[in-house]
């Protein structure tokens, strides 16, 4: 790392929901956060669900999201590199991203080194133990001939049953309750973690998103567990400047 440069984590915007205008003004706020970061990042990883729903068809793309790829164009011409890790709600994330926008794209997780720390990245769905339903449904979703029958359907069906399935995702979520559901993934990210801490004992930190919490837990003397959060309630994100790392909140 160069001095004074830093590494930015962020996940779970979840642009789209839950009305165009509320999804706008997010928005602009993460671009403006955008606008900060850009002064010392040296990298910034986009850790899963950027939007609530994603498909990519071959020669369409969705509505909206100008200012916010037009912003994270400028970021990666200006030779910062963006880092972007597939979530449960843009799963169906292909090439688009990285030919346009020049983001590198990661389908599960990555071990990383940065400045002699060893970093363990992921969105963080579907590790662990238990969660089978979800793990059954993410296996349908990456089959490669279902992807092909889906984007047979007209965009505007496809995009309207991917948001009927991401909200009834929701709701069921809030059936059971949000606290309950959160503390269930933390339990399961942190056992997955002290797995692979097993053989991979050198690992100093682990970074998911996916649980809409921010969390940062002690694992032993040298490993940490760390969720972002997210950019619907908390506004939250990593800051890494070589030595720590920690959580920031960005001022609204």
């Amino acid at each position: 790392m160069k001095p004074g440069n830093k590494i930015y984590f962020i996940s779970d915007s979840h642009f789209g929901v839950p009305t165009h205008e509320k999804s706008l003004e997010r928005e602009r706020l993460f671009i403006s956060w955008l606008d900060e970061v850009k002064k010392d990042a040296e990298e910034i990883y986009i850790m899963g669900d950027l939007f609530e729903f994603w498909f990519e068809y071959k020669t369409v793309i969705q509505k909206g999201y100008v200012r916010l790829f037009g912003k994270l164009a400028e970021i990666t011409d200006s030779g910062i590199p963006v880092y972007f890790f597939r979530g449960n709600h843009d799963v169906w994330a292909f090439d688009y991203l990285s030919k346009e926008l020049n983001f590198k794209i990661y389908p599960d997780t990555l071990i990383r080194e940065i400045n002699g720390k060893k970093f363990f990245l992921g969105h963080g769905d579907g590790l662990g133990k238990g969660d089978n339903g979800y793990k059954f449904i993410k296996k349908v979703f990456r089959n490669r001939v279902n992807q092909w029958l889906f984007r047979w359907l007209h965009p505007d069906i496809g995009t309207a049953l991917g948001l009927f399935w991401s909200n009834r995702s929701r709701i069921a979520n809030e059936n059971t309750g949000l606290e309950k559901v959160n503390q269930e993934g933390i339990d399961r990210l942190k056992s997955y973690c002290l797995k692979i801490l097993t053989k991979n004992p050198d690992i100093d930190y682990f970074i998911f998103g996916h649980i809409h919490k921010p969390v940062a837990e002690q694992l032993n003397e040298k490993s940490t567990y760390f969720n972002i959060g997210d950019w619907i309630n908390y506004f939250s994100y990593l800051v890494f400047d070589g030595n720590k790392i920690e959580h920031k909140y960005f001022d609204k």
